[in-house]
C-alpha cells in the first residue's frame, strides 16, 4: 500500500487552493481594516496596542507578538501599516495561486506570520473558528511545502508525505467529529429530535439567497438531511485512515457533496472552502489523474468498499429508525442519551487511540520503505533520521491535538497528562491547535434576533434605520451570497443579539462612530440606503427584533421575513452622551490622532490602492481577483 502512495500532484494542488484561501482572507481583511482597526475605526488597532506596558520591541512582540510593531521602523502608523500587511499578504498568495512552483516553504512562512500578525489586532472580529482554522492548517503547510522551487507539474515525492498527509487527515478528522458530537452532548432538543434544520437556515449568522427556500423543504426531507450531516460528520472520518484508496475517495465525496450544500444555503466565509482543502488529504496522486486510475483497477478494493459502506448503511438505517412510508423516508433516533453518553465516552477513547495507532503504522511503513529503497546506505541512514525527527514534531502535535477531544467529555477531560495540556496551551496561544466547538445548540426556535440601529434628530422621531449590507434588516429584501467574502461587522451583529449591550464594547463603538459620520465606518454598511450619508442624526437607539421567514406564498410576493418588535436593545444615546463617552473612555475606543507621521511616499502609494478598491463592492473586488488569477494561470498554460 505505502510503496504506491504517492501525492506529488496532489501536494501542489493542495497548497495552491489553500493560497486561494489565504487570497480571499487577506483580501476581505484590507477591505474593512479601516473601518475595523483604523484609528477612526470600531476598534482600532493602535489603542489595543497602545495598552502596552511594555518599552522594548522585544517585550511588545511577547506581549501581542504582530509584525505592526515593526511600523514606526518603516516609516508607517498603523493605519498604513494593516494595508501594508493586508496587501502584502494578498501578494504571496496571488503569487502562489498563479504558479504552483512558488508554493515553497518561505512562502506560507510569510502567509502565516502575516494573518497571525493581523489576527493579533482582530480582537472579537476574529473570534470565529475559520479563522483558526486557517492558522492551524497554514501552519501544517509549512510541514508540507518544500523549501526549494518545485518543477512546473509537480513535486518531488517525499517519504515523510505520508506523515503530512496523516496530519491533514487528523485536522479533518478533529474539525468534523468535534463539530458533530457536540451536538449531541450539548443535549440540544433540537438535534436530539432531528429537527434543528428546521430552524437552522433561518437563524444562522448570515442567510444567503438559497437559504429562505431551504427552508420550506419538506420536514421529512430535512431530518433525513440533519441524519446525512451527522453521519458524515461523526461517522464517516473514522473511515479516513484506512489504507485503501477507494474507500478515502468515497468519504471524499460524500464530504463534498456536504460542503456544496452548506455553500449554496449559507454564507460561511471561507469555512467550507477550507474543509474542501482538507478533503484533498483523501486523495493521492493516482485518485485525481484518470489515466493512472484505470491502469489498476482493483476489484478486490471495489468490492471490500461496498461491503463497509453497505454495513454502514445498515447501522443507519437502524440506529437513526430509517422507514419508507409511502412517498417520504421517516427517521427519528432509536438510541438514548444514556446510550450515547456510554458511546461518546467510548468513541473518544477509540479516536486517540485509533489515531495514534494508525499514525505509528504510517510512520512504520515510511521507515520500512526507506530502509528497503533502492538507494545509497547514507542516503538511506540520512532519511531515517530526518524521518524520526519529523515523526517526533507530529506526535507532539498529535498528543496536543488530544486535548480539545477528551474535552468534549468529563471522564475523559480528565485523563490528560498535565504535560500534554501545557503543550496544548502553549501551541493553542500562537493559534497552532485549536478547538472547534460549532453551534452546540440550536437558537432561533422562535425567530432570529435581530438588532435594528435607528437613527434620529428629534427624540420623539422619526426614527429610521440603517441599513446593513449582508445581514437581515429590510424584510422585503433577499439576502446575498457573499462567501468566500467575510464581513465581520455583519457576522458580529449577529452574536450581539444574543447577548446584551454592556458586554459588546465594539457594539457602542459603533454606534458612537456612527453619530459621528465616520466615512470608514459608513463604509461597512449599506451606503445606497443609507438615510444618513451627509449628515449623522444626532440619536442612535438599538432596537431587539425577532425575524422569521414568511410562508411559501408570502415569499413570491416578494417579502421575504416577517418580523415583530421585541424591547429596547441599548437606550438612545447622542455623541456626547456622558454615559457613552465615559464608557468608551475606561476602554480606550475614543478616536485620537496618531502620533507617527507617515512617510508620504509610502501615505501616496497605499492612498490611491485604497481609492481605487473602495469604488468595487467587496464580493466583485474578491472574485475580480481571482478571476485575473485564473486568466494568469490561463494565459501561461497557453504559452508553454
Amino acid at each position: 500500500m505505502q510503496a504506491s502512495y504517492t501525492v506529488k500532484y496532489t501536494k501542489g494542488l493542495f497548497l495552491r487552493c489553500l493560497c486561494i484561501v489565504y487570497l480571499f482572507a487577506f483580501v476581505s481583511f484590507y477591505i474593512q481594516a479601516p473601518g475595523l482597526y483604523g484609528d477612526n475605526g470600531v476598534l482600532p488597532a493602535r489603542s489595543l496596542l497602545e495598552n502596552s506596558i511594555h518599552k522594548t520591541l522585544s517585550a511588545k512582540i511577547h506581549y501581542q507578538p504582530t509584525l505592526i510593531w515593526l511600523a514606526p521602523y518603516l516609516g508607517l502608523d498603523v493605519n498604513y501599516a494593516l494595508d501594508v500587511l493586508s496587501l502584502l499578504g494578498s501578494f504571496l498568495a496571488f503569487t502562489g495561486f498563479v504558479s504552483q512552483k512558488l508554493c515553497t516553504l518561505p512562502l506560507f512562512a510569510g502567509l502565516w506570520s502575516l494573518y497571525f500578525s493581523l489576527y493579533q489586532v482582530g480582537q472579537v472580529f476574529v473570534a470565529s473558528n475559520y479563522d483558526d482554522l486557517l492558522l492551524e492548517i497554514g501552519f501544517i503547510a509549512l510541514l508540507v511545502a518544500p523549501i526549494l522551487p518545485g518543477k512546473r507539474r509537480g513535486y518531488k515525492s517525499s517519504q515523510n508525505d505520508a506523515i503530512r498527509f496523516w496530519l491533514l487527515r487528523w485536522v479533518l478528522f478533529r474539525y468534523l467529529v468535534t463539530s458533530g458530537i457536540i451536538k449531541f452532548i450539548s443535549g440540544c432538543p433540537k438535534w436530539w429530535s432531528l429537527t434543528a434544520l428546521n430552524y437552522h437556515f433561518q437563524s444562522m449568522p448570515l442567510p444567503s439567497s438559497l437559504s429562505w427556500y431551504a427552508h420550506h423543504l419538506p420536514n421529512w426531507f430535512l431530518k433525513l438531511t440533519s441524519v446525512y450531516t451527522n453521519v458524515v460528520e461523526i461517522i464517516l472520518p473514522f473511515l479516513f485512515f484506512i489504507p485503501m484508496r477507494n474507500v478515502r475517495l468515497t468519504g471524499f465525496i460524500f464530504q463534498i457533496f456536504l460542503q456544496i450544500c452548506i455553500v449554496l444555503t449559507g454564507n460561511f466565509s471561507f469555512a467550507n472552502l477550507l474543509i474542501v482543502v482538507l478533503t484533498l488529504s483523501l486523495l493521492d496522486d493516482k485518485g485525481i489523474q484518470s489515466k493512472k486510475v484505470s491502469e489498476e483497477p482493483s476489484y478486490v478494493a471495489n468490492i471490500v468498499n461496498i461491503l463497509i459502506h453497505g454495513a454502514l448503511f445498515y447501522a443507519v438505517v437502524t440506529i437513526f429508525s430509517l422507514k419508507i412510508e409511502g412517498s417520504v423516508v421517516e427517521s427519528k433516533i432509536a438510541f438514548t442519551k444514556d446510550n450515547f453518553e456510554v458511546a461518546a465516552r467510548l468513541g473518544i477513547s477509540f479516536a486517540l487511540y485509533y489515531g495514534l495507532s494508525t499514525l505509528a503504522l504510517t510512520i512504520l511503513s515510511t521507515l520500512a520503505n526507506i530502509l528497503f529503497s533502492n538507494n545509497s546506505w547514507l542516503n538511506k541512514i540520512w532519511s531515517f533520521i530526518k524521518t524520526i525527527m519529523f515523526s517526533l514534531l507530529v506526535l507532539m502535535i498529535f498528543f496536543a491535538s488530544t486535548v480539545p477531544l477528551t474535552s468534549l467529555h468529563s471522564s475523559t477531560n480528565t485523563t490528560v497528562h498535565p504535560t500534554v495540556r501545557a503543550t496544548y496551551n502553549r501551541l493553542h496561544k500562537i493559534r497552532l491547535i485549536n478547538d472547534y466547538l460549532l453551534f452546540k445548540q440550536m437558537s432561533g426556535v422562535d425567530g432570529r434576533s435581530e438588532i435594528i440601529l435607528e437613527g434620529s434628530d428629534s427624540l420623539d422621531g422619526p426614527w429610521v434605520e440603517y441599513n446593513f449590507l449582508y445581514k437581515p434588516g429590510n424584510i422585503n429584501h433577499s439576502l446575498p451570497f457573499v462567501a468566500p467574502y467575510t464581513p465581520r461587522l455583519d457576522w458580529q451583529m449577529y452574536w450581539a443579539a444574543q447577548s446584551t449591550y454592556d458586554k459588546q464594547p465594539w457594539l457602542l463603538s459603533l454606534t458612537h462612530r456612527l453619530l459621528l459620520g465616520t466615512p470608514e465606518v459608513l463604509s461597512l454598511l449599506d451606503r445606497n440606503r443609507s438615510p444618513f450619508l451627509k449628515k449623522p442624526p444626532k440619536f442612535i437607539r438599538g432596537v431587539l427584533y425577532k425575524y422569521k421567514y414568511t410562508s411559501w406564498n408570502q415569499g413570491s410576493q416578494q417579502s421575504w421575513w416577517s418580523r415583530v418588535r421585541q424591547n429596547e436593545y441599548f437606550p438612545v444615546f447622542s455623541k456626547d452622551s456622558p454615559v457613552l463617552t465615559e464608557y468608551l473612555k475606561a476602554r480606550n475606543l475614543i478616536p485620537t490622532t496618531a502620533k507617527v507621521v507617515p512617510n508620504p511616499i509610502w501615505k501616496k502609494i497605499l492612498d490611491k490602492i485604497r481609492y481605487v478598491a473602495s469604488h468595487l463592492e467587496a464580493t466583485l473586488l474578491l472574485w475580480s481577483v481571482f478571476t485575473a488569477g485564473c486568466a494568469v494561470i490561463s494565459t501561461s498554460s497557453k504559452s508553454k
